[in-house]
């Protein structure tokens, strides 16, 4: 099953305005009604490991791992807030998706804003469209001989994402739009090449990984680029697969 069991959080970065960390697969950043049975949140276990109050500044999706920022005061949380909402954050993810895809693309989909809670959609809160923008590039391919659905055999790709906006569940979203969904996914994916990766590879994860977020520091002004390591899962099935990534 997913790996969060309890251990140090890896941090990636920290000065006194921010810290960033590696979030485990299967960890939520802050309590969240959908998940009311969830104890262990990644809010809580930063705070704690530092011995400071932190503030949320973005989202990592509970089953996507990768570089999670943190600001570590009010005003740093409200300019770098803003800055991911004005899209001045690059971020990179890698992905492995069902089937080969194009050598690159740019994906412009709008995406209908997903509601949280029912107290929202109680309220009339309409799921409106937004605009959506992602980059894609494949960095590797494998075939592997197992028959699923009318194919005798599972291809796969590796993908390098980079989102232009910053919709909820956008990456999961808009490879499934392109026909390409995620392994892992089970809202978005497929379900006989999730339970192909269960079955072959004991893979129970989102195979998502938030590689890189690089932006302005807001009080030094300098360029602050935080990147995260693939954990043992994704280093596993990169070894089965024989693919390199020299970066991660």
């Amino acid at each position: 099953m997913e790996n969060t069991e309890l251990k140090p959080l890896e941090i990636l970065y920290q000065d006194e305005y921010l810290v960033a960390i590696n979030k485990p697969s299967g960890l939520l950043v802050h309590k969240s009604p959908i998940d009311k049975h969830e104890t262990r949140f990644a809010l809580q276990e930063l705070r704690d490991q530092i011995g400071q109050y932190v503030y949320p500044v973005h989202r990592l999706d509970k089953p996507t791992s990768g570089v999670l920022l943190f600001a570590l005061d009010r005003e740093t949380v409200k300019v770098m807030s803003q800055c991911f909402r004005d899209n001045e954050v690059q971020k990179e993810y890698i992905a492995i998706v069902r089937g080969y895809t194009e050598s690159k693309g740019q994906i412009d989909h709008p995406l209908k804003q997903m509601l949280d809670t029912k107290v929202q959609k109680e309220r009339g809160i309409t799921k409106e469209e937004q605009e959506a923008q992602t980059e894609y590039e494949r960095l590797a391919t494998v075939e592997l001989p197992y028959a699923v659905s009318r194919y005798p055999v599972a291809r796969y790709s590796l993908v390098k994402l980079r989102p232009k906006s910053g919709r909820k569940h956008q990456l999961r979203r808009h490879m499934k739009h392109i026909f390409h969904p995620i392994v892992g996914d089970t809202k978005h994916g497929r379900g006989e090449h999730n339970n192909l990766f269960r079955e072959k590879f004991d893979c129970h994860r989102l195979l998502l990984h938030s590689t890189k977020i690089s932006f302005m520091h807001p009080v030094k002004k300098e360029k602050i680029v935080i990147e995260a390591k693939i954990d043992p899962m994704f280093e596993k099935l990169f070894q089965t697969f024989a693919w390199e990534f020299n970066r991660l």
